[in-house]
């Protein structure tokens, strides 16, 4: 791959994160070597069915590449080189490079990872433009709907704001709403950047608001039942409870914007909001489902606030699925109430990095600038239960 950096004899070539990630969703794959800390590898790094991650500590190769890295390093494939921000990459890469191998290494690191987002118009039948936002590093989903020169942002992430304003712009739209489906625990929620910079109105479910919010900025509240108008189509409010609880789906015409009440591939974990209640909120999890979600029409379509590695992306790269097909493949979905509360709870994955400061933000209890709240998020988002809720 052509490299970034203009070339020189000892040079080592870079590759940008928006490169690196075309040549995965191509299909052509990547070999990694992260060299960041085991501990900031195994709590996140790029997965993916054609990607091969191999971790070796920056700190162990300070004084050359040992025989035994050597040894698991392809002599046939390009070796793309990562750390945290690109520059022990870029050293270590020039001495795996000194041995022969064809390699290069990752522009801004896993920082660099973190900016990728990705845009995608979803094949619905609404008489909307309903595109689904992709955050490749956290698994974090947001969507734009836009019809008859106005649009609505749901589940937006404060650090890709201006995206959003162009993307609206770019349909001939001007943006109303930026709506949050809860108080989220895993990024910075961008309602109210964008209401501080263009006209839409910041919306909250009103139980989310209900868990004291304090907002600088003038926002409104909806609750179950409710509609918003957006140009020729409406968005009705549902409110699901159960993740949090203030957990509200949207649906506009046959899509569901579920936020994290269910996901592809998994439903909600119960314990972000009160891990001490979380039998509780997976009983009233179960209770939004079987009551609220599941008696739609099987061919509603389920858009996602997040979907995870075990899910499986569609042809054109979104990641939606028709309820009837979840609740046919789904275990979660055909359980009774015990049999559920018990495998929710029972092996419950690590909660987010930072969850409780991003909490604490996205009330408006703290305020954080554009960088302290971008680092904070980085890493997987772990919103989802535990594997056993998977798909079979």
């Amino acid at each position: 791959m052509e490299g970034t950096q203009s070339e020189t004899e000892n040079s080592v070539e870079s590759i940008t994160p928006e490169q690196l990630n075309a040549q995965i969703s191509d299909g052509d794959g990547a070999f990694i070597l992260d060299v960041r800390s085991a501990d900031n590898f195994d709590e996140w790094h790029i997965e993916g069915p054609n990607v091969e991650s191999l971790n070796y500590p920056y700190f162990e190769l300070l004084d050359g590449i040992p025989d035994d890295l050597l040894a698991q390093l392809p002599e046939d494939r390009t070796i793309t080189v990562l750390c945290a921000k690109g520059g022990s990459s870029e050293m270590i890469a020039e001495s795996i490079q000194e041995e022969g191998f064809d390699v290069n290494h990752l522009e801004r690191g896993m920082k660099g990872w973190a900016r990728i987002y990705e845009y995608d118009e979803l094949d619905v039948d609404v008489a909307a433009t309903v595109a689904q936002y992709r955050r490749p590093s956290s698994g974090c989903l947001a969507y734009l709907v836009a019809s008859d020169g106005e649009a609505a942002v749901i589940d937006p992430l404060r650090a890709f704001t201006d995206e959003y304003v162009q993307d609206a712009r770019a349909l001939g739209t001007d943006l109303t709403y930026a709506l949050d489906t809860h108080v989220h625990a895993d990024h910075i929620s961008g309602i109210r950047t964008l209401s501080e910079q263009t006209d839409a109105t910041a919306v909250l479910p009103a139980p989310a608001v209900a868990r004291g919010v304090e907002y600088d900025v003038p926002f409104e509240q909806v609750a179950d039942g409710d509609t918003l108008s957006v140009g020729n189509v409406d968005i009705e409010v549902i409110h699901t409870p159960g993740h949090t609880s203030g957990m509200t789906a949207y649906k506009v015409g046959d899509v569901l914007f579920t936020g994290d009440g269910l996901f592809t591939e998994s439903v909600a974990r119960p314990d972000l909001e009160d891990p001490e209640a979380a039998t509780d909120a997976a009983r009233t999890l179960y209770t939004s489902l079987t009551e609220k979600v599941l008696p739609l029409p099987d061919e509603t379509v389920v858009a996602p606030a997040h979907f995870s590695d075990a899910a499986t992306p569609n042809d054109d790269a979104t990641y939606t699925a028709e309820l009837g097909t979840l609740t046919e493949t789904m275990d979660a979905l055909a359980m009774d109430e015990d049999e559920f509360i018990e495998f929710i709870v029972a092996d419950m994955p690590p909660r987010p990095a930072n969850y409780e400061e991003i909490i604490a933000t996205n009330l408006g209890l703290e305020s954080l600038d554009d960088e302290k709240a971008f680092e904070l998020e980085l890493g997987p988002n772990n919103c989802a239960a535990s594997n056993g809720a998977l798909t079979n």
